[in-house]
């Protein structure tokens, strides 16, 4: 349920609103634009009686929310979420490019990589420390030296960093250590963990699950927010479909669709979705065109070496010509690059 309050309402006269609706049972959310100020009602509302919330002077109007998700829903918070990391935003006209390997996994190749992405245009640098494979006789990533490694190549860049994280119990870690904090697509529905990054300050860049619905995915995050955090980024990379030549199916109604139901900023990653080098370029333009507030790219100086899925990653000369390509599309836009 959201009450949205007359311009001009005085704060004592909505804080009598929201300690009703508190000493109800609900929780109170409350969103403050230029005009306006939404009360979000969070838990049982069955004990408010809408005539009686309606017949407040100060009350403009009263609306019931059908979809279970709230914090993350666009009548919660009408005007479009932004995160800033360090100076850097996702989301409103700002279009982020997240680019880097797979994995780290040398101090050559991280700074080698970082330094290429950060000349092209680039605003973060991704790169897996903790790996979560298919195989476990796959190459895990290195761990820890793997997080130091990233926090070099941020110190010699000045790139924010993001990487993911598999389990809570190294979540004191990157709080400590990383700027943005990735879940990835495995644990999209692990709400144990969720839950642990929802009770941190640390933004949150968050994977659509491989089967994940939209309404699962959007309910991932209102796990996150629930907590507290509210600085949230979704990722769309594809989901599992038929089809056997691609990785993944990029899903790109889902861009438009989750910017119509809610606020969050959502990236796009297109070497995920496609698993192969050559669709990356023709499906980050594609992302851009459709809304998505930025691209997550992996980029490697080796591909054909790499531990950690070369064959969907573009050599820093390609990334390059990408970034150039997608600055003429942000024109057309009106999307900052």
């Amino acid at each position: 349920m959201v009450i949205v309050m007359k311009p001009e309402t005085q704060e004592r006269e909505i804080e009598k609103i929201k300690v009703k609706m508190q000493s109800l049972g609900c929780q109170v959310h409350e969103v403050i634009g230029d005009n306006y100020t939404i009360l979000g009602l969070v838990g049982d509302t069955s004990k408010i009686d809408p005539t009686i919330i309606q017949s407040n002077r100060n009350v403009n109007k009263l609306m019931n929310v059908q979809e279970p998700y709230k914090k993350v829903n666009r009548i919660f918070h009408p005007e479009d979420t932004i995160v800033t990391v360090n100076g850097n935003s996702i989301g409103g006209n700002k279009f982020a490019v997240i680019g880097g390997p797979c994995s780290v996994e040398s101090e050559e190749q991280i700074l080698s990589i970082a330094e290429d992405i950060k000349e092209a245009g680039a605003t973060f640098l991704r790169g897996g420390a903790f790996k979560p494979r298919t195989s476990p006789y796959s190459f895990q990533g290195l761990r820890g030296e793997g997080l130091e490694l990233l926090k070099l190549a941020r110190e010699k860049t000045g790139l924010p960093i993001v990487t993911e994280l598999m389990s809570a119990d190294v979540i004191e870690k990157f709080v400590e250590d990383v700027d943005v904090i990735q879940i990835g697509a495995r644990n999209m529905q692990n709400f144990d963990l969720l839950k642990e990054v929802g009770k941190t300050n640390k933004p949150v860049l968050l994977k659509r699950g491989m089967s994940a619905t939209i309404e699962e995915f959007l309910m991932s995050a209102e796990y996150i927010m629930s907590e507290g955090n509210e600085n949230v980024i979704l990722c769309e990379r594809g989901v599992r479909t038929f089809e056997k030549y691609t990785r993944n199916t990029l899903d790109l109604s889902a861009i438009p669709i989750i910017k119509r139901h809610s606020h969050l900023p959502i990236i796009v990653d297109p070497s995920h979705a496609g698993g192969l080098w050559w669709l990356v370029e023709p499906l980050a333009k594609a992302a851009m065109a459709v809304g998505a507030d930025g691209l997550m790219i992996e980029v490697h100086n080796d591909p054909a070496n790499a531990k950690c899925d070369g064959q969907q990653s573009i050599k820093p000369e390609k990334f390059k010509s990408l970034m150039s390509s997608l600055k003429q599309i942000a024109d057309i836009e009106n999307k900052e690059i």
